[in-house]
């Protein structure tokens, strides 16, 4: 028995008549060279961690043959991290109103009877139900990840990989049996407007035009389960659609990018490290956490109090902050660039190369990888591991000033690590450790 028109598996239920081949065959193409850019970006971002240098780096247990990377992540150039993770934030944020047309336009298809009428269709709808569930995880996580609220069940870092696998594995499946599809439905409609053209030049000319089957006609015969049969009559074109989606997509991107822009934070008003610089002042510059956030008392970062422990193979050294102080300092102007896709621009840190920290518990010649411990008590990174590569880096140091001023507590005084390219919460903040040696 046919379902009832006020059923969602009637076709007769659907009477948008902006839904077609065309329309979802434009989405598509942009979401796959978009979708595309940000599985690499995100892939960049999770090499960035180096997960395989040590356990406390990697917060996605378990992840088998999915925790492939190919190389160690490098130093140079100082703001690769910033680009790589800032064009992952914001392509995505912006991608939010393509997706979402995206899957209205395919709507129908998610209630098509029978459930599969071949091994083939069966594949498609799986991979479509996937690809809707993985895609709303994906973006709803990232999301709420760029605006500090962690209300989702765990931790980010292994829901969003797990999730980004099982979201791309069903749009690689997808974009393989639907993109022959949508390259026809785009040639469809250059073969259209070729038509019309020709149809306009032989009306001036007084010329009968050759009768030809337009892309539109095609596109009502084609049974894709897309185009409605009873459909409502237009309100807006195809044309105009897109341009609402690509409006909302530009007001997402230019209410976004600005966090990671010098001189256009002040636009980023739905970004929490937008709108305006936090202060004035040396330290007047984004942070994630405060001091208080994290637990530090004043107490453990006094003079009196606070000792930076140096571990090696050739010991156990403590030294106060006066006593780093008196050791040669260097400066390197280096960014602050997270996660969250916020970024600062170069800030001038000053303090002891983690080189020349390495030599002086043994390690002289090439240092070695280093785990770094803060002094916060919770948090997933208050524990973190640098590559050789890193420590070996002489911009790499334990920073004690920023701007020409002693760190803040905020900033992580009395010393943070400051290294180039890399993530916001591998530089560490209020340092009480340093071990030195293979990881």
């Amino acid at each position: 028995m046919e379902p009832s028109r006020f059923s969602p598996f009637s076709p007769r239920f659907w009477r948008s008549p902006l839904r077609g081949p065309w329309l979802t065959s434009v989405l598509g193409v942009v979401l796959l060279v978009g979708i595309t850019v940000l599985f690499v970006t995100g892939l960049l971002s999770y090499a960035a961690y180096n997960p395989g240098l040590s356990p406390v780096n990697d917060k996605t247990p378990d992840k088998g043959v999915l925790g492939f990377y190919l190389f160690a992540w490098p130093t140079d150039p100082h703001w690769l991290y910033r680009l790589t993770q800032g064009v992952h934030v914001t392509l995505g944020i912006t991608l939010i109103p393509v997706l979402l047309a995206k899957l209205w336009s395919v709507v129908p298809r998610l209630f098509t009877l029978p459930p599969a009428r071949s091994l083939a269709h069966a594949l498609e709808r799986l991979s479509l139900l996937l690809l809707v569930g993985g895609g709303l995880f994906e973006f709803v996580t990232g999301v709420l990840n760029v605006q500090l609220d962690y209300v989702f069940p765990g931790s980010f870092y292994p829901l969003h990989f797990y999730g980004a696998w099982v979201f791309f594995a069903a749009f690689v499946a997808h974009a393989v049996l639907k993109t022959p599809a949508a390259l026809r439905n785009l040639r469809g409609l250059r073969d259209e407007r070729n038509e019309s053209t020709e149809r306009n030049e032989s009306a001036e000319r007084n010329e009968p035009a050759e009768p030809t089957e337009s892309a539109g006609s095609a596109e009502r015969a084609e049974p894709t389960g897309l185009t409605a049969p009873d459909p409502y009559p237009p309100t807006v074109s195809r044309r105009g659609a897109l341009g609402l989606v690509g409006g909302g997509s530009l007001l997402l991107f230019a209410t976004t990018a600005g966090q990671s822009v010098d001189g256009l934070r002040w636009t980023a008003l739905f970004a929490p490290h937008g709108r305006s610089d936090p202060g004035g002042g040396p330290g007047g510059f984004q942070i994630n956490k405060t001091a208080a956030y994290a637990g530090i008392r004043p107490a453990e970062t006094g003079e009196d109090a606070w000792r930076l422990v140096v571990r090696g193979r050739g010991g156990t050294v403590r030294l106060s902050r006066a006593e780093l102080l008196g050791l040669p300092l260097h400066s390197a102007a280096l960014p602050i660039a997270c996660v969250e896709g916020w970024s600062t621009s170069d800030q001038w840190w000053r303090g002891v190369r983690l080189r020349d920290l390495a030599a002086l518990v043994g390690h002289d010649a090439d240092p070695p990888d280093v785990l770094v411990e803060s002094l916060q008590r919770h948090g997933a990174f208050r524990r973190a591991a640098l590559r050789a590569n890193q420590v070996a880096d002489p911009r790499s140091l334990l920073a004690l000033s920023v701007n020409g001023e002693d760190l803040t507590p905020d900033h992580g005084h009395p010393a943070r690590i400051i290294v180039p390219a890399a993530p916001g919460v591998l530089n560490t903040k209020w340092v009480a450790a340093l071990t030195f040696g293979d990881l």
